[in-house]
């Protein structure tokens, strides 16, 4: 994605938010739907276009819920495994030394196993678990098993790597993160995909019940030369129409930040996105038509279209692969909360981390009685 989209995409609300005449409400609700090669709805930017259109969404909280499930269970089920960042060796060992003061390896461990020792311990636990399973079933995971999930996480979020890490950031990971924590989500999906059955009847059901979350709405692709004064825009718009090139002189002459290096360009955005005169100007142009000059609170618009994509009602018969998928991923994850108490159950584990704690806790109690005792006395 190049750096127009990326500012066209940017969740925080900022000036070249209102320089590019996006609705700054819009802009705040992330509504813009990015090109991608797929038909993937983007129910988030959907859900906010038909609202402010004066419109409900199809699905309720469950089309919500199906929406976050079908991300990928690398996001809702990402296992955060925490690796020392020290190899073995003498636990004395400095690692840094503060005004003479020497902190080691043991100082060190002791301080992470304290801050999320234990939760990463049952992390571990959990991984094993999942791995033993693997080898009993036979189910391995390949390097084009997990490029196909990222793939797949990529396209809901417009089909933009950019976006998708953009999006890990803000969680503290990266896509190499999460390329490693996907390995035991996509075993633990292989694994249980064999018991689930899916029916006819349920992919309808489910269709039906959120079939506008598959619809597309229609679209725009635009150019946009952005200008400080009507004569100005109305200058520009001379020297185009006598064949000046559109994308040089947006280079040249427009105040857009976010979209003068890409010759003027947005990407695909629906009704409900930019300020009204700009969309209203954008969408009743022809393709690689003109506008007149387009005023709006960031300033002086000349308008290109660059092309369009009609509003499409999806089919049954269109998105049937992808509503099963959304299902397996349902079944899946539910079912994967039983199956893994089912195996902590069943396995012989031992946790000296937890036991510790334990200890430590009983020899606290016991000291905090004995103390009462005695006052008591």
């Amino acid at each position: 994605m190049n750096e127009k989209d990326s500012e066209q995409k940017n969740l925080d609300l900022s000036k070249k938010d209102t320089d590019r005449g996006i609705d700054p409400d819009v802009a705040e609700d992330n509504a813009i739907v990015s090109e991608s090669g797929n038909d993937a709805p983007d129910t988030h930017a959907e859900e906010q276009t038909q609202e402010r259109a004066g419109g409900t969404p199809a699905a309720g909280s469950s089309g919500k819920a199906w929406m976050f499930i079908a991300i990928g269970l690398a996001l809702l089920l990402v296992i955060v495994l925490w690796k020392p960042p020290f190899g073995g060796g003498d636990s004395n060992e400095v690692v840094a030394t503060v005004n003479g003061d020497d902190i080691t390896k043991a100082d060190l461990y002791k301080s992470l196993v304290e801050v999320g020792g234990e939760q990463t311990l049952d992390n571990l636990i959990q991984e094993t678990l999942i791995n033993q399973e693997a080898d009993k079933a036979g189910v391995k995971i390949t390097e084009a098993d997990i490029n196909k999930e990222i793939d797949s996480i990529k396209e809901r979020f417009g089909g933009s790597e950019e976006e998708l890490t953009k999006q890990l950031q803000s969680s503290g990971m990266t896509i190499e993160t999460l390329k490693k924590q996907l390995a035991p989500q996509l075993t633990m999906r292989k694994i249980l995909e064999p018991k689930v059955t899916i029916t006819d009847d349920e992919i309808k059901q489910f269709f039906d019940e959120n079939k506008a979350q598959f619809d597309t709405v229609e679209q725009v692709k635009v150019a946009h030369i952005l200008l400080a004064t009507k004569e100005e825009a109305e200058a520009v718009l001379k020297q185009l129409k006598e064949g000046a090139d559109f994308a040089q002189l947006a280079k040249e002459k427009s105040t857009d930040p976010g979209s003068k290096d890409n010759g003027g360009e947005y990407d695909f955005f629906p009704r409900g996105t930019m300020h009204e005169p700009f969309e209203d100007a954008a969408f009743n142009l022809k393709k690689d038509e003109l506008s007149g000059v387009v005023q709006t609170d960031s300033g002086f618009h000349v308008i290109k279209l660059l092309d369009r994509k009609d509003a499409h009602s999806a089919t049954l018969e269109e998105k049937k692969e992808e509503v099963k998928d959304i299902i397996m991923n349902n079944k899946t994850y539910e079912m994967s909360q039983t199956w893994l108490k089912d195996l902590n159950d069943k396995a012989k584990i031992t946790n000296n981390l937890k036991d510790e704690k334990k200890d430590a806790e009983g020899a606290a109690d016991k000291e905090a009685n004995t103390g009462a005792d005695k006052e008591a006395k």
